[in-house]
């Protein structure tokens, strides 16, 4: 799941870049507004972790232009603005989740979790394709109710499918889900990750749509 983190703390910012990236996400982390819109309008994320208090473009105004352009990006709003009257701006805004500084990390990750989870319109955390299931808090797989061993990039991009079965995803749609500014990525890396993976569950769970890319069914 790609994040993207705007937030003009140095420490800050870099302390939730590195809680996300322990937790398995790939993390843009950008340190003003307007680097921020053009952080969406070239990437496609699962969530946008927003502060309020930005140098070049406050966060409010970078929240109303991204909801004014039918951009539905989960927002949760990460701030030290805890009035009241701020927390209503902020959700009558378009935000998502307002979460007020300062904050335990692993709190930022649930709350991650869950306004992507009701965002998808999903209830349950575990996600369930046929006899594949897939714990993103547990960072557990299980393939016929065994234990399925995967690296973080497999856990990555079955998270990525798995969220959208029957949904084709292409590879580049996968790369920008799996990896971060910065992060080099080889021309073949989504086909070997695949290639890992259909020798764990076989082949026909990850199916190839030729020339489109590919899709986990959702009885698979």
């Amino acid at each position: 799941m790609r994040v993207l983190v705007v937030e003009d703390d140095l420490l800050l910012g870099k302390s939730i870049s590195k809680a996300l990236q322990m937790e398995g996400f790939s993390v843009d982390w950008v340190r003003d507004g307007k680097a921020g819109e053009l952080a969406l309008e070239s990437g496609s994320y699962a969530v946008m972790l927003l502060d309020l208090g930005l140098p070049r473009k406050d966060g409010m105004t970078l929240l109303k232009e991204c909801r004014k352009k039918n951009n539905s990006i989960p927002v949760l709003i990460i701030t030290a603005r805890d009035a009241v009257i701020d927390r209503i701006a902020g959700l009558n805004g378009g935000a998502d989740d307002y979460l007020v500084k300062p904050f335990h990390l692993m709190e930022v990750v649930a709350r991650i979790r869950a306004v992507v989870r009701r965002h998808a319109g999903r209830a349950d955390p575990e996600l369930v394709c046929g006899m594949l299931r897939l714990n993103p808090v547990a960072h557990e797989v299980y393939f016929n109710d065994d234990p399925l061993v995967v690296s973080p990039r497999e856990f990555a991009l079955l998270h990525a499918l798995m969220e959208v079965p029957g949904a084709v995803l292409s590879r580049s749609e996968l790369e920008q889900r799996l990896y971060g500014w910065g992060e080099e990525v080889d021309s073949n890396t989504i086909e070997v990750h695949i290639h890992h993976l259909r020798k764990k569950m076989g082949t026909e769970v990850i199916r190839n749509v030729r020339g489109v890319g590919y899709m986990i069914k959702s009885e698979a």
